[in-house]
């Protein structure tokens, strides 16, 4: 074989390997490689599901920092960044939040959660503030097709727009005026595999006008 030949086979092995790692983190010049339990973006997005049952297992810290990364990828009216994150792995506070949100009872056996908050010293002024609403709800979106990306399981519980829940959360974490919370999402390795319900619907579908 000649040297042309071993050439060609050598670039083509590379580039294949090269393609396969091409799903980067950029952290101060750094690059994070993720190997992501499904390749398929659309796949992670048409099967996740909300989960509310979790092994008795830590999350692990890396995963939690892929978690709010991919968090705060989400797009943003004005690159405002509006949002906050607390991130809840202490079992008495977790207890605290089940106890104080009526469909969060499954935090407490949670190993973990995260409360997306909306930061008003950040949001647009005026008639445009309730855009951090928006903003909050597609990081929390990102947040969960992450964590089933990654082989965990997690649901959104609604904390904002009631306002007792609010002010239920606000105490718990001793908030600021400026930071609201939108919900609170309890994560952690499922107990099992859970199927997700089918909510194609053409009929929902209208083209340009009613």
């Amino acid at each position: 074989m000649d040297s042309s030949k071993v050439l060609s086979i050598v670039l083509a092995i590379a580039i294949t390997i090269l393609a396969t790692l091409m799903v980067l983190f950029h952290d101060s010049g750094k690059q994070h490689l993720i190997s992501p339990v499904n390749d398929s973006c659309i796949d992670v997005i048409l099967n996740r599901t909300s989960i509310r049952e979790y092994q008795d297992k830590p999350v692990e810290e890396e995963k939690i920092e892929l978690l709010l990364r991919a968090a705060m990828a989400a797009p943003t009216a004005a690159n405002k960044q509006p949002w906050a994150f607390i991130v809840v792995n202490d079992k008495d506070v977790l207890i605290r939040l089940s106890d104080s949100l009526p469909y969060a009872k499954m935090t407490a056996k949670a190993p973990l959660a995260i409360a997306v908050c909306g930061d008003m010293s950040k949001a647009l002024e005026g008639d445009a503030q309730p855009y951090w609403v928006q903003d909050a709800s597609a990081a929390t979106q990102n947040l969960l097709l992450a964590a089933h990306a990654l082989g965990l399981g997690a649901v959104w519980t609604g904390v904002y727009p009631i306002m007792d829940r609010v002010a239920a959360v606000q105490k718990i974490f001793n908030l600021p005026e400026h930071i609201i919370p939108l919900n609170v999402i309890p994560i952690g390795y499922p107990v099992k595999d859970q199927k997700p319900k089918d909510k194609w619907k053409p009929e929902n579908i209208h083209y340009n006008g009613w």
